[in-house]
C-alpha cells in the first residue's frame, strides 16, 4: 500500500484541485489522508462534506510541517509515505512510475519527479520547472535544481540527487524509519521549512539513495514563487518575495541542520566557502535583516537539543565524508 497525506494549513482554496488529481492517479492501492494544523478557512469541513473517503485528521494546533509529517508517518499505514503540499497537482501516472522504481531498488529512501510550476490563479499548468531535486553547494547552499528555468529537456535524465524537496516527497516507510532520531522522522525543533534537506543529508549519512525520476510530471503551486535562486545575487534580489516568518525559521534550521549532519572532514575541505557564506550572511543582517539576530538568539537556545541528535546521527552513520561530500558541488 501506499499512502498520500496532505498536510495542510488554511489551503481550502487549493483542496478541490489536489485531491481531484490524487483520486485521477493510477494507482488503486492508495490510501489518502487530510491532516489539518488548526486551519480556520473551513478546509476540515470542505473535505469532510466533499471527499467522504478521504481521512480526516483535524488538529486543535499547528505543529507545523515538521510535525505534521511525523504524524502523517505514524498514522499511515503504506509501505511508502506520500507527504504533500495542498498546492500539489499530478499526471495520471505519477506515482505508478515512482513506485516501480522504488521497487527496482531497494536502497532508496527517497524520490521524486519532475516538478513544473502550476499557476493556480489561471488553473493551468506551465512549464517552467519548479524542482528536479535538491541540489547542495561546498558552502551549504541548497537549491531545488532548475528552479525558474523554462523546462526543454535538460533535466530528462533520470538520477540520484543530494536530496528531495518537501512538496510532495515519496519516502520509503523503511528508511523512515531506520533513519529517526531522538523518536522523530522529522525534526521538530524545525517547525517548518529546511526539514526536506535535514532528512535528506541524514539519509545519506545512513546508506540511502534519494533519487530524481524524470518521467514522473507532476505540478507545484509554491506560494514562495518559483525564481530563479542559482546565484548569490539572485538569492539577495529575490530575498524580499519570502516574508519574515519564512526567513526567521530558515535562517535557524539551516544552522540546526549544519550542526546535526556536518562531517569535520567536509568542514576542513569546504572551509574557506562555508566561512565566505557566513560573513555574508552576518553583514546581511546587520545592515540588511536585523530581525534575523532573534532567530539566532532560538538556534542557540535549541543547540543543546541539536547537539544530543547529532551525537545519535554520528554514532549511527554508516557512509564516510567521501560517499556525503560528492554530492556537495
Amino acid at each position: 500500500m501506499l499512502s498520500c497525506v496532505i498536510i495542510n494549513f488554511n489551503g481550502e482554496k487549493l483542496l478541490k484541485t489536489c485531491l481531484d488529481s490524487l483520486l485521477r492517479l493510477d494507482f488503486d492501492d492508495k490510501e489518502i489522508i487530510f491532516l489539518d494544523n488548526a486551519s480556520s478557512d473551513g478546509s476540515v469541513e470542505f473535505v469532510v462534506r466533499h471527499y467522504p473517503a478521504v481521512r480526516v485528521f483535524a488538529n486543535k494546533d499547528n505543529s507545523g510541517y515538521a510535525g505534521g509529517a511525523n504524524q502523517a508517518v505514524k498514522v499511515s499505514n503504506g509501505d511508502f509515505v506520500l507527504i504533500m503540499n495542498p498546492d500539489i497537482v499530478f499526471e495520471p501516472d505519477y506515482l505508478k512510475i515512482l513506485v516501480k522504481q522504488l521497487e527496482k531498488d531497494r536502497r532508496i529512501g527517497a524520490i521524486i519527479g519532475k516538478l513544473r510550476k502550476y499557476d493556480f490563479e489561471r488553473g493551468k499548468k506551465t512549464n517552467f520547472i519548479d524542482s528536479a531535486g535538491l541540489l547542495m553547494y561546498r558552502n551549504r547552499r541548497c537549491v531545488d535544481r532548475g528552479q525558474g528555468e523554462e523546462d526543454y529537456g535538460q533535466f530528462d535524465r533520470n538520477e540520484e540527487v543530494f536530496g528531495i524537496t518537501g512538496a510532495c516527497p515519496l519516502y520509503r516507510r523503511a528508511a523512515l524509519e531506520d533513519c529517526k532520531i531522538s523518536g522523530e522522522y522529522f525534526d521538530g525543533d524545525f517547525f517548518m521549512y529546511k526539514e526536506d534537506v535535514d532528512i535528506a543529508w541524514r539519509m545519506r549519512l545512513f546508506g540511502w539513495k534519494c533519487f530524481y525520476e524524470s518521467r514522473a510530471v507532476a505540478y507545484h503551486g509554491r506560494g514562495t514563487g518559483v525564481v530563479d535562486r542559482e546565484t548569490l545575487w539572485s538569492v539577495a534580489k529575490n530575498r524580499k518575495s519570502l516574508s519574515r516568518f519564512q526567513k526567521y525559521y530558515s535562517y535557524k534550521n539551516e544552522r540546526l541542520m549544519r550542526v546535526k549532519n556536518e562531517l569535520w572532514d567536509g568542514v576542513r575541505r569546504d572551509f574557506m566557502p562555508i566561512l565566505w557564506k557566513e560573513i555574508l550572511m552576518f553583514g546581511w543582517m546587520i545592515f540588511r535583516e536585523p530581525f534575523l539576530w532573534k532567530s539566532f538568539g532560538k538556534f542557540l537556545l535549541q543547540l543543546p537539543a541539536a547537539l544530543r541528535k547529532r551525537r545519535e546521527i554520528m554514532r549511527r552513520k554508516k557512509a564516510g565524508v567521501r560517499e556525503v561530500e560528492k554530492w556537495f558541488v
